[in-house]
This record gives structure tokens, C-alpha cells and sequence, in this order.
């Protein structure tokens, strides 16, 4: 899930930018699972109407959160996107590491939070399944489209990247038979919540490959494509 590869004008501490990493990515687990959680709760009998209002929620989340801190981090929320932002020359490969374990521990941390908000158990191992290559296909599909929608707005139109993104996701809850994870901190957090939005951690491995392989062939297809357009 997110996501804005958006390089950062003027120079910020790295640990600053690893803040607002944390932050935003637990910010944005907050929305996705709580949204989950209240809509399993409105409305038990239909996963469509549940469904709807995740992706309408996770919409809205992505957009304030990426317009809050992309000035400070680029508000990745993910490590994909921090990979591809990298290979692109958006920031130095020295970042990625810091920032995928900021992104990480940040959507454990919102997934808890979560849990506090709503009086569930703070610890739990999720039983929903989302197993089988189809799924798999999907993270990959997901998480392509993701990097492509990035690299496509972020070179011509910079400041509707966050509405580019949140559109994206909220569509691709829908046209994913997965709901689009597309992000591995996103992922390995939803593993952790026993709610709408889990994934068995046992299904979690199978979703991170096909994220991390979805976005690396995104990014060596947008590279050639650049090539062509640059002739």
C-alpha cells in the first residue's frame, strides 16, 4: 500500500526523515486497519459494504498523509517505493536500509495502536487467508501499476502524485482480488491484526516477492521507456 517517491527539496536530518517515516506509515496502518475493523463491525453481513469503506478510508488517508510529510521524507511509507526512489536517483542507496526499518516498526507500531483504539488484544497473528497464485499475481500486478503511477505523475505533474496514488489504491482494492497490499511494511503489520485487513503470516512471504518483483519490473520497464523518450 503507498506512496509518493517525491525528492525533497531542502535538506533534512535523516533522522527527522526517519520520523516521519515511522510516523506516516503508522498513521496510514491506523487508517487501513481501523477502517477494518469498524467496517467489519457496521457491517458484518456484507464483505462488499466492509470492503467499500476500507478503500474509501485507506483513499482519504493516503492523500493527507502523503501531502503532511512528503516535504520532509517523500512520504514512501514503503519500501518498494524507497527502492525505486533510489535506483531512480531520488535519494542515496544509503537511506533505504534506515528507512525500510523505520516504515517497518512504524506499521507495527500503527497496527498496535489500532488495536488499543478499538480494545483488542495488542497482540495478534492473523487467520485470514490469502494464499495461491492468483493472490500472488495480484501483489505483483498491484505493486507494478503502484511504481508506474509514481514514476508517470511524479515526473510531470509533482504535486498530484498524492491523489494519483490514493486513486490508484482505492481502484486497485477493487480490481486486485488481493486489495492491493503492494507494500512489504504494509504486509508483514497486517500479519499482525486478526481483522478484516490480516494476512496469515505464513501468506505474508508470498506477498513481499511478488511486491518486491512487481516493483523492480515496473522500474526496469519505466527505465527503458525513459530511454526511448529521451532519444
Amino acid at each position: 500500500m503507498t506512496d509518493a517517491a517525491i525528492t525533497v527539496d531542502v535538506p533534512i536530518q535523516l533522522g527527522r526523515r526517519l520520523v516521519a517515516e515511522a510516523v506516516g506509515t503508522a498513521l496510514l496502518l491506523a487508517v487501513v486497519v481501523g477502517s477494518g475493523i469498524m467496517a467489519g463491525n457496521l457491517f458484518p453481513e456484507s464483505t462488499g459494504l466492509a470492503l467499500l469503506a476500507n478503500a474509501v478510508a485507506t483513499g482519504g488517508g493516503l492523500v493527507a498523509l502523503i501531502l503532511t510529510f512528503a516535504g520532509i521524507s517523500g512520504a514512501h511509507f514503503n519500501p518498494v517505493v524507497t527502492i525505486f526512489d533510489a535506483a531512480s536517483g531520488g535519494r542515496p542507496w544509503r537511506d533505504v536500509v534506515p528507512y525500510i526499518v523505520a516504515q517497518t516498526v512504524g506499521a507495527i507500531v500503527g497496527v498496535l495502536a489500532t488495536h488499543a483504539m478499538f480494545d483488542r488484544t495488542l497482540f495478534e497473528v492473523s487467520h485470514h487467508v490469502r494464499s495461491g497464485a492468483p493472490l500472488m499475481f495480484s501483489e505483483f500486478v498491484a505493486t507494478f501499476g503502484l511504481v508506474a503511477v509514481i514514476w508517470g505523475v511524479a515526473r510531470r505533474r509533482p504535486d498530484a502524485v498524492a491523489y494519483a496514488v490514493a486513486a490508484y489504491i482505492t481502484a486497485a482494492y477493487w480490481f486486485t482480488p488481493s486489495t492491493s497490499f503492494a507494500n512489504p511494511a504494509v504486509t508483514i503489520a497486517r500479519s499482525l491484526t486478526d481483522s478484516f485487513a490480516g494476512i496469515r503470516p505464513i501468506d505474508a512471504p508470498g506477498f513481499i516477492v511478488a511486491q518486491l518483483v512487481g516493483g523492480a519490473s515496473a522500474a526496469a520497464l519505466l527505465r527503458w521507456l525513459d530511454a526511448e523518450t529521451r532519444r
